[in-house]
């Protein structure tokens, strides 16, 4: 009734010859994933401490840079020039964007098991978290 298949499939083909590309683990993409979330969160950091310069913001920059340095093999992040002050609500968005930043941050080194990061990404967080909470317009805008 059936015809049987005289050619061979598209798919087998395809996945049968598999060293013609690169393939990385599991740990390789969760550690560019990370490494991706770490440097927007370092690029927010750097912009918020060109809206409010502040002794926190610069250790967390130092941290997070250190962090993408060690995940990227060395290869330190490109860093964002300071910017001249902001208003409250540019700094709302920018608090809101890196505790957005930091949580992903966050699952992504929980998931890779990666202390370090996972607890720079909480503390960043927090900081965060804080800043919007403290600051009346911050959490209007919110």
């Amino acid at each position: 009734m059936y015809e049987p298949i005289r050619t061979k499939s598209v798919h087998s083909t395809m996945a049968g010859n598999t060293s013609d590309f690169p393939h990385r683990s599991r740990e390789e993409e969760l550690d560019i994933q990370l490494a991706g979330h770490l440097a927007a969160l370092l690029a927010v950091t750097d912009e918020l401490r060109g809206t409010a310069p502040s002794a926190d913001l610069d250790a967390a920059a130092e941290r997070l840079s250190q962090q993408v340095t060690r995940l990227r093999a060395g290869h330190a992040p490109v860093r964002a020039a300071a910017n001249a002050a902001g208003d409250g609500q540019r700094r709302a968005a920018l608090h809101e964007r890196a505790h957005t930043l930091a949580g992903r941050a966050l699952v992504v080194a929980a998931s890779r098991a990666d202390t370090a990061a996972a607890i720079l990404a909480a503390e960043r967080m927090d900081a965060h978290a804080a800043a919007s909470a403290q600051r009346p317009e911050l959490s209007a805008a919110g």
